[in-house]
């Protein structure tokens, strides 16, 4: 674990030595307070609750998370670094699990400047917390699949661009894959096993779940295991590519 924290702390600080940090925080907080407050019509439902918040998480994550995955693994590659860094006495293994609890944990630092609406919900009702607080894991747990993703996808390619559409792509698709639309795409023709596949596979089924207040053990286990999935697929691809 000291090899996976020295990769954590370089990657962690190399986040807040560029604007990107603090682009990233202030796009996020500036959309979600937007979106909450005008589209989610948050005093006018006259609930103490943050469903309007948590409610457009997921697009929000499906365009500003892959923005920080595809530097992941595409940055090192173009730069070159990427030989140094597996060049340390470290296994590849260790490299990516780094680099993505940095990303992950950056992540949940920005949802935690989201804290303030927290207090402000206190003050005007008196809310559920613990629906709060399921919300919030549930919140940091889809980011978390959607960075894992984002990470495999950058380590296929070095330019950043490519790799930010395809991301936001893949996780566009997981996340409408159980919206009556595509079910009953598939329902039209595609056996019972398969469609009920589908619909497992979406996102934002698994994160409404845990907003209802309930984290399910079916909801940690497909995040977690999508995650490491994901960094798995990009450990064995970054050992592919060594030689590129």
């Amino acid at each position: 674990m000291r090899a996976v924290f020295t990769v954590f702390r370089r990657e962690f600080g190399a986040y807040f030595a560029t604007p990107l940090a603090y682009v990233f925080i202030v796009v996020f907080l500036a959309l979600a307070g937007s979106l909450t407050f005008f589209m989610g019509n948050f005093f006018e439902r006259g609930r103490a609750d943050l469903q309007p918040f948590f409610s457009f998480h997921p697009w929000l994550y499906l365009f500003l998370v892959p923005a920080i995955a595809m530097r992941l693994w595409a940055e090192e590659r173009k730069s070159g670094t990427i030989e140094l860094l597996l060049t340390l006495p470290l296994t590849t293994g260790q490299a990516v699990l780094g680099k993505f609890l940095a990303a992950w944990v950056f992540c949940g630092v920005t949802l935690g400047f989201t804290f303030p609406l927290w207090l402000t919900v206190s003050w005007l009702g008196q809310p559920d917390h613990g629906v709060i607080l399921a919300s919030y894991i549930g919140s940091w747990l889809m980011a978390g699949a959607y960075l894992a993703i984002g990470s495999a996808v950058s380590a296929l390619t070095r330019n950043q661009v490519i790799a930010f559409v395809v991301a936001a792509s893949a996780c566009f698709v997981l996340t409408v894959a159980g919206t009556p639309l595509v079910i009953g795409f598939f329902s039209s023709w595609a056996p019972t096993p398969v469609v009920e596949a589908v619909q497992g596979l979406s996102f934002l089924s698994h994160f409404m779940s845990i907003m209802r207040g309930v984290i399910d053990l079916k909801d940690l286990i497909f995040f977690l295991s999508l995650i490491a999935a994901a960094l798995f697929a990009t450990t064995a691809i970054v050992e592919m590519k060594k030689a590129d």
